[in-house]
């Protein structure tokens, strides 16, 4: 490594302890396909498990400060005493994510129903979770709606857009100073004809609608195949409205995968955009947060490895040397452009990374550091027993 290059990679590693990536509480419990929920030894029974198991990801990596609550699924009757013992495990509470999806009178929309009582229930929900916010010290409300219809005149789509958006009027008047909603996109499933947030244009429209503590949350995996993802990155860092990442991976639709695991490259593509963009950084205003479910891979492990794809992508983005970029760039020289991008990809920043981690006392290899740790095999013992956390399907 030549002199230039350590500099380099010097300011890289500077930068790089400014990552947070916040875990899911989510990700710790049963997941399965839309045909069967599997179970695992050691799966949580609690939200006070989940979280545990968040922390050690935290304890091991040095990345994850903060745990997601999915609302019901984690519902406890005291908030603030969740919070303290989250605390006590060295990890915060972070956003609440609201479930409209799972209850039978869900079945033909919530926010946009045209059933008014559906409607109203829903939006008591979404209330109820901005209290939740108050006691756990949350800041962002996430907001993702399986919302939709399968058959063209099902429902009248433009009825449900004014529906959504004076929904989401209510919700957002409800706020705090400090509370933030981001609403979330999918472009199908499990609606199929139409989804009414399907995309980034309905979320911008709808959060540009609310005010200034509205925001749109971009999840990988929410696109069809072949979209820049990229592209809208740097477009809702431009307009201002990107909110927060659910980082997962896919091959073909909404996959749930290990974030990095199908194409590492386009990983690499959004965080440099993230950084170009004024995304990266404690005070950027952009959350990050994984968004994935572990169906054949053992949980903590699945998660640290998420944690570590991001890392290591993002060590990857900051050495793009954006001078020499943008001075091919503006010459109009194609090649020597991609060959900087492609340069800064294919150095392989892992032994740095493993010294990185060492400066900090932390394991330079996570996974085999949870692996010698004994935890799983505690846990398997310790939660035998109980009814383990977990969506069904």
């Amino acid at each position: 490594m030549n002199t230039t290059e350590s500099a380099a990679t010097e300011s890289a590693l500077g930068r790089l302890g400014e990552l947070a990536i916040e875990v899911p509480s989510w990700a710790y419990g049963n997941s399965g396909t839309r045909f069967k929920v599997f179970g695992t030894p050691g799966t949580p029974r609690t939200v006070q498990e989940k979280i545990a198991d968040a922390a050690k990801v935290h304890e091991l990596t040095g990345l994850a400060p903060t745990v997601a609550l999915h609302i019901p699924w984690d519902k406890v009757d005291d908030y603030s005493e969740l919070r303290e013992y989250a605390a006590g495990l060295g990890v915060g509470l972070g956003t609440i994510n609201s479930n409209t999806f799972q209850d039978d009178e869900y079945k033909f929309g919530s926010l946009t129903s045209s059933n008014e009582s559906v409607r109203r229930r829903a939006i008591d929900h979404h209330l109820e979770c901005i209290q939740i916010m108050n006691a756990t010290g949350s800041k962002d409300l996430k907001i993702w709606l399986a919302d939709g219809t399968n058959y063209p005149g099902q429902d009248d789509m433009r009825g449900r857009q004014d529906r959504l958006a004076e929904s989401l009027q209510e919700i957002y008047a409800a706020l705090g100073d400090e509370h933030r909603l981001v609403l979330e996109y999918k472009f199908f499933e499990p609606a199929f004809y139409h989804t009414d947030v399907p995309d980034w244009g309905t979320s911008y429209a709808q959060t540009l609608a609310l005010g200034e503590k509205a925001f749109v949350c971009l999840d990988t995996g929410h696109h069809a195949p072949g979209t820049n993802i990229e592209f809208i990155v740097m477009q809702l860092l431009r307009l201002g409205k990107l909110g927060s990442f659910d980082f997962n991976s896919r091959f073909y639709a909404d996959d749930d995968l290990i974030v990095g695991a199908a194409d590492p490259f386009q990983l690499f593509r959004i965080i440099h955009e993230v950084i170009r963009g004024g995304g990266f950084g404690k005070d950027s205003g952009v959350a990050l947060m994984l968004d994935q479910c572990h169906n054949l891979e053992e949980k903590i492990p699945g998660q640290i490895r998420s944690v570590l794809n991001v890392q290591e992508m993002t060590a990857r983005a900051l050495l793009v040397d954006t001078a020499a970029l943008a001075e091919a760039q503006r010459a109009g020289d194609v090649l020597a452009a991609n060959g900087i991008f492609n340069d800064a990809f294919y150095t392989d920043v892992r032994p740095v990374l493993a010294e990185w981690r060492e400066s900090r006392g932390l394991p330079a290899d996570p996974i085999a550091a949870y692996k010698a740790s004994g935890y799983q095999k505690k846990i398997n013992e310790d939660r035998a027993g109980g009814q383990q956390a977990g969506w069904g399907a």
